[in-house]
């Protein structure tokens, strides 16, 4: 069992040695369309990369989910075969979103040994969501 301050350290150290090993800009909230944001998790359970949906009113949420979904089968194909998709989605903060996910099991960002593999899974996911992203933004668009 690790410490609160130890397992800050080993998520610092996780972070910063992606961060070293896959050097790049990544899109992650920078995606012009208001609600629609990618996001890096690794927690001692797992690695996943997210498309979080989220829109501050629920009609813009529904609006966009639909078009995604419109499309599944295009992501799923061609981007993202083991994506996992949640129209109703509660985060710890009680915040309801809609999400497009992958999960890594069996990697822990309190266990080094497996840091190798999340990054690889985390860069390589996250690559694949945001080459979608590029090919459908303007379809994503308001």
């Amino acid at each position: 069992m690790f410490s609160k301050e130890e397992s800050k350290k080993l998520r610092e150290s996780f972070w910063i040695a992606f961060g070293k090993s896959f050097p790049r800009k990544w899109v992650l909230y920078k995606t012009k369309i208001k609600g629609l944001h990618f996001k890096f998790h690794f927690t001692t359970k797992h690695a996943m990369v997210s498309m979080d949906i989220a829109p501050s009113l629920l009609e813009d949420r529904i609006v966009l989910w639909e078009k995604i979904t419109a499309v599944k089968a295009i992501l799923k194909e061609d981007y993202v075969p083991e994506a996992d998709f949640l129209d109703t989605c509660i985060l710890a903060n009680g915040k309801e979103i809609s999400r497009v996910f992958i999960c890594k099991e069996g990697v822990s960002i309190h266990n080094k040994d497996s840091w190798q593999q999340a990054m690889v899974f985390l860069d390589k996911t996250m690559s694949d969501f945001e080459r979608f992203y590029e090919d459908y933004d303007d379809y994503l668009k308001p």
